[in-house]
């Protein structure tokens, strides 16, 4: 197993509850106290919940019952399901969440990237030397000082923030591929990646001011498009989806991701309780308005 679906990268998230694979499936959860009861609920790894086999997820999921009071998780756009299996899963909430701009690497990039795209590329490289981190973990340093400038321009909060522990044990996961952009032997951006299987996932992104004025994500991209294109085993990219909750496409994220897209993939948010008698008791006890937010009671 890599990438999303090894115990390392749940290992990351451990700040944040504690990592449970589902055994046959092969999916990671993370269970977590529930502030101010005596319970615990769990989610689904950040950002994506992704299975080694989704047909035995229904009854991993049977099993878990009592176990903990709810499951809230975002599943992975490329995973072996369908709408009707996912509400069977999860009939408590099983709903489109974002699309995924993802790449179909059967295709010449010079006939889907934009021009737009194409231009800034160029003239990124033009000032900017773009190599593959054989070892990401040696590069550490460089990628925590540069998420940090992402975190204070977006004011990024919560698991998304990521700490130096959990960037140390990802820089590490079996299926990790890591690029980074250099000015003058200075590292002005990075981004990082997860193979599984026939799938590279875009994992983060984070740059320094220099590099966001060099626009070292466009050179960063375009490198590693044709970086993947040239692994025979590779055959999609997932870029992710736009920024925010509640994405509409509109966003200067969206448009980035675009650009780079052959099409789109549609990941679901999906919630199931598992302890309906107290699950409803302690909505209740919070006095939680009428809301589409799940778990209702973390409102």
């Amino acid at each position: 197993m890599t990438g999303y679906l090894h115990r390392r990268y749940a290992e990351s998230l451990a700040e944040f509850g504690t990592p449970h694979q589902l055994p046959r499936s092969g999916g990671w959860i993370l269970e977590r106290e529930v502030p101010g009861a005596p319970y615990l609920d769990a989610m689904g790894c950040y950002p994506l919940f992704a299975c080694r086999d989704w047909s035995q997820l229904q009854y991993d999921l049977e099993s878990v019952e009592g176990d903990v009071l709810s499951l809230a998780l975002v599943t992975d756009p490329f995973g072996e399901y369908d709408a009707a299996y996912l509400r069977h899963c999860f009939p408590d909430v099983a709903r489109p969440f974002k699309e995924h701009y993802v790449v179909d690497l059967s295709r010449s990039p010079e006939t889907f990237v934009s021009a737009h795209h194409r231009r800034y590329a160029r003239k990124a490289l033009r000032a900017l030397r773009v190599e593959r981190c054989t070892e990401p973990d040696l590069f550490l340093d460089d990628w925590v000082r540069l998420y940090a400038t992402l975190v204070e321009r977006r004011n990024i909060k919560g698991i998304p923030a990521f700490s130096s522990a959990a960037f140390a044990r990802q820089l590490r996961v079996p299926g990790v591929v890591a690029f980074r952009a250099v000015q003058q032997d200075t590292t002005v951006g990075m981004m990082t990646w997860y193979v599984q299987g026939e799938i590279g996932y875009y994992h983060l992104g984070a740059y320094s001011a220099e590099g966001y004025d060099l626009r070292a994500s466009f050179a960063l991209l375009w490198h590693a498009i044709q970086f993947f294109a040239g692994i025979d085993t590779v055959r999609w990219l997932n870029l992710g989806g736009g920024a925010g909750i509640k994405s509409d496409g509109t966003d200067g994220l969206s448009r980035f991701k675009r650009g780079w897209a052959t099409g789109t993939r549609t990941a679901y948010f999906c919630g199931r309780v598992f302890d309906r008698a107290n699950y409803a008791a302690l909505v209740a006890m919070r006095q939680v308005p009428a809301t589409d937010y799940f778990p209702a009671y973390r409102a």
